[in-house]
């Protein structure tokens, strides 16, 4: 009997043991387990006016860049510049090795003064065939007269007119000569202008007061026809292309004010405007393209190529119910909000708007005023799930 008590007792104690732990066991699961309520923050619909912005990343570039090279194949003799030059419309940045050229164009100017000299020659022949080709008209006309006369013979007046017949072809001959001689003249100052011309172009000039952001060849290098020797860009075309979300990019247009943002210069922003809108867009980053100009020009001018932050102010929407960016989600293909209704989680499909660069969104359909929307969760919601509202959860914005 003794021994039946003490088995008794024993195991009461065992499963009061079991009864505890089974408690402690229940409670952990309910409040810290995977049955505990999930710690969610939460805002009320309200209905208010966002201004929307457009946020893009670009580069800087320069609208007017200027590629100075030769317009032939040589060997640069010289270069008068260096990278982050100011130079001035009409200053020589640099000069290519004319080789032989001067002495084609001394040779040039010789045959143009031989022709013209030649040209020269030919009037004076034409002058004194004119007058050849006169006093045989005079000649011919004085024994036409005397023949009628009797004064002279048929013979000696058809020797009159032949000799009027030959002044006259001579001179035809020499006018012609004038002609092809001033052919000549006009050909030999064509070709003494073109080598004058081919000279000139040795001579790297600046186009526009402007500043020398490259410098791609040293003297001694030969550089093809066309290829940059070096490159001016002008201060005032600097803008930024920069790249939009095709999904945000509703109401962005030319003249809208903007704010530049350089890596360079942390802190600083720049005023700026929407120059214009690329016709073509990126299909495969779905981004649209845009160039924003400077509203005044930096007095430190960026590099070209260094990236920038633009935010381009979009015009005001109309009042209609907002939530945080952070509340909508996407639960099985639909995208809408997690309300709460008397403690219990419900999804509602949304259709959104505009949004702003704080993380409101504006909702189009699916909410009213007054609602109440789960913004920041712990763990991700289900319609099942049991929440804790509270103030802040750890990790998230508050």
């Amino acid at each position: 009997m003794r021994n039946f008590a003490s088995t008794h007792g024993r195991s009461l104690a065992l499963a009061g043991v079991l009864i505890l732990l089974l408690g402690l066991l229940g409670y952990v699961a309910l409040r810290a387990g995977p049955l505990a309520p999930v710690p969610v923050t939460l805002v009320i619909v309200d209905s208010q006016e966002i201004k929307p912005a457009l946020f893009g990343i670009g580069t800087v570039e320069a609208r007017f860049t200027h590629k100075i090279g030769p317009t032939f194949t040589g060997r640069i003799k010289r270069v008068e510049v260096q990278s982050g030059d100011r130079v001035k419309a009409g200053q020589l940045l640099g000069e290519m090795d004319p080789v032989d050229l001067d002495d084609k164009i001394g040779a040039q100017e010789a045959t143009f003064k031989r022709a013209e000299a030649g040209v020269l020659a030919v009037e004076a022949q034409i002058q004194e065939v004119s007058a050849r080709k006169t006093f045989a008209e005079t000649q011919a006309r004085r024994y036409e007269q005397l023949l009628i006369a009797r004064a002279v013979s048929e013979e000696g007046v058809g020797a009159k007119r032949q000799e009027l017949q030959i002044a006259q072809a001579a001179l035809s001959a020499v006018r012609a000569n004038h002609d092809a001689s001033r052919q000549e003249l006009a050909r030999a100052r064509a070709e003494r202008d073109g080598l004058v011309r081919q000279r000139a172009n040795l001579r790297l000039v600046s186009p526009v007061d402007g500043l020398v952001t490259r410098r791609d060849a040293d003297p001694g290098t030969t550089v093809v026809a066309g290829q940059a020797v070096v490159e001016v860009v002008e201060p005032g075309s600097l803008w930024v292309s920069v790249r939009f979300d095709q999904q945000r990019a509703q109401g962005l247009r030319a003249q809208l004010p903007a704010q530049i943002a350089l890596r360079s210069r942390a802190g600083e922003v720049l005023a700026g405007r929407v120059s214009r809108i690329e016709p073509h867009a990126d299909a495969v980053t779905e981004e649209i393209l845009a160039k924003v100009e400077f509203t005044e020009r930096p007095q430190t001018l960026p590099p070209i190529g260094e990236l920038a932050e633009v935010t381009v102010a979009l015009a005001a929407r109309q009042a209609l119910p907002v939530v945080p960016n952070a509340s909508v989600q996407r639960v099985d293909g639909q995208l809408g909000v997690w309300v709460v209704d008397d403690g219990s989680l419900r999804f509602a499909p949304v259709r959104t708007g505009a949004t702003d660069l704080e993380g409101r969104v504006q909702i189009l359909q699916g909410l009213g005023g007054g609602e109440r929307v789960v913004v920041y969760s712990h763990k991700a919601l289900t319609a099942n799930s049991r929440i804790q509202i509270v103030e802040r959860i750890a990790g998230r914005p508050s």
